[in-house]
């Protein structure tokens, strides 16, 4: 079973100024916790025991916030010293991982897929990557995804994705390390969602875990206020 994880918790949060302005957008305030705590709190109900925190902007506020142990989790971290993506970042964090299968997420959105259910599905079969992916009413604020049965096999960026009902990246993954880190450059930058997933999904084998399980993404004021109210459930 897996039993570590990284997190992309270095974003600056350019869209949440207005209300967030001097912390990572990870640290944001909900109901006087930092995000990132209401992510710690769902990955210790499934058993992981070491969370690797990647980081950027404002490295040093994370790292007081968390610590080297957190809710009875180890803490490391792994901080970029230049930009790296979303991608880049994660293999950095990766190169901390003992596993050859990597759970990774957003440090902006909670996604409560049963990530015992999702360990199964990938462990169970050759995938190169599974995500985890979610069905939202209005999908302009995101990229969204084609399925052929089981399969991704395309992406398409939230700049042409029109309005209305679809399947979108959750922003949890599970990553066959062995290929990450082959196809992947360490001393570049790039997203993981466009430059890995979107530019691979034609040879890769992309797997898809579906659920309808609670999401939000506080990446927008409104829903970061929606989040005061909504994540208490999950204190």
């Amino acid at each position: 079973m897996i039993k570590e994880a990284i997190i992309l918790a270095g974003g600056l949060g350019t869209r949440l100024q207005t209300v967030v302005s001097d912390l990572p957008k990870s640290l944001a305030l909900v109901n006087g916790k930092p995000f990132l705590h209401y992510l710690f709190v769902y990955l210790k109900k499934y058993g992981i025991e070491k969370i690797i925190l990647s980081t950027g902007y404002l490295s040093e506020k994370v790292k007081a916030q968390f610590g080297e142990e957190y809710l009875g989790i180890k803490v490391l971290y792994s901080n970029e010293e230049t930009p790296l993506g979303t991608g880049g970042g994660i293999r950095l964090a990766m190169e901390k991982c003992s596993s050859g299968h990597v759970l990774a997420m957003n440090g902006d959105s909670i996604f409560q897929i049963e990530l015992d259910k999702f360990f199964e599905k990938h462990l169970s079969g050759s995938a190169d990557a599974t995500l985890a992916l979610r069905k939202v009413a209005d999908a302009s604020r995101y990229g969204t995804i084609e399925l052929e049965a089981n399969r991704i096999i395309s992406f398409k960026e939230k700049a042409i994705t029109t309005s209305g009902a679809a399947l979108i990246n959750g922003g949890i993954y599970l990553l066959r390390k062995k290929t990450f880190m082959a196809i992947t450059d360490p001393k570049m930058s790039f997203s993981i969602e466009n430059d890995f997933f979107a530019r691979n999904a034609a040879n890769l084998w992309l797997q898809a875990f579906r659920s309808d399980n609670y999401f939000i993404d506080i990446g927008i004021p409104e829903d970061f206020e929606r989040a005061q109210t909504e994540l208490k459930q999950f204190q």
